[in-house]
């Protein structure tokens, strides 16, 4: 039995408009991540917690590319369920973002990448350092995961979690980057600052100069300043990310 709950056309009028309105912000994240050139053909995910249904998250289907995911084609899935690629999902991204928001009900929606800088930074042993504004985001609110292998064992669910913590970010080494949000604007913007401060620092070290590290009480004043953004003002600019794909393709909102 297929077990995922994409949305057909007929029966798009008894979907919540929150659950529209999460399935479109979570088409715009794939698109956005194809945009920004994040994306891996048809690896890599995103996931959106469905409203009303905290044990159900949305994800895209395993063999779509990311310029093909729309609002509609999203699929349904329980994170109580043990799915893989025979139902349609990717069983590594079903592992690691059904585990995730499991664990964290103030995270709604995940995203995750295995970009180049990512790859380069989760390498480094001596992890994100505090060099650029972008970074500071992240001070003392990023984890950091041993590599297992591919994410498609449950049991690796609990150090998952346990190296997330309570954090926003995490980075798992040889893999990638994780970021988690209560919105999907969150998790965007706080993975554009996570690859763009990995971009930073690779390059500043790749001078061999000495690089000027943000004292820890800055640190720590700048990234409670960054909270109060991402609350405020900071939250206007996902329309802006909106209208800047709409000039691209409006599908994403099919």
């Amino acid at each position: 039995m297929n077990k995922l709950a994409s949305v057909p056309k007929s029966s798009r009028g008894e979907i919540s408009p929150a659950e529209w309105e999460a399935r479109v912000d979570l088409a715009a994240v794939y698109r956005l991540t194809a945009q920004y050139g994040w994306d891996d053909v048809i690896y890599n995910h995103s996931s959106m917690r469905v409203p009303g249904e905290p044990r159900k998250f949305l994800m895209k289907k395993h063999d779509l590319l990311y310029t093909e995911v729309t609002a509609s084609n999203l699929v349904k899935v329980s994170m109580d369920e043990d799915l893989d690629e025979k139902s349609g999902v990717n069983r590594p991204g079903f592992t690691l973002h059904g585990g995730v928001l499991s664990a964290r009900s103030d995270v709604n929606c995940a995203l995750h990448v295995h970009t180049n800088i990512g790859m380069a930074i989760a390498g480094l042993k001596v992890g994100l350092r505090m060099v650029s504004q972008q970074a500071v985001r992240f001070y003392q609110r990023i984890g950091y995961h041993a590599y297992e292998g591919i994410t498609e064992d449950f049991e690796e669910r609990e150090r998952l979690n346990r190296d997330l913590g309570q954090n926003r970010a995490m980075i798992m080494h040889n893999h990638g980057l994780l970021t988690v949000g209560k919105s999907a604007r969150d998790a965007f913007v706080l993975m554009k600052h996570l690859i763009d401060a990995a971009d930073i620092q690779l390059r500043l070290e790749a001078t061999g100069e000495e690089l000027i590290e943000i004292p820890a009480a800055v640190c720590a004043k700048t990234a409670e300043q960054y909270e109060h953004h991402d609350a405020g003002r900071g939250s206007h600019d996902w329309a802006a990310y909106l209208r800047m794909l709409d000039k691209i393709d409006t599908s994403y909102h099919n």
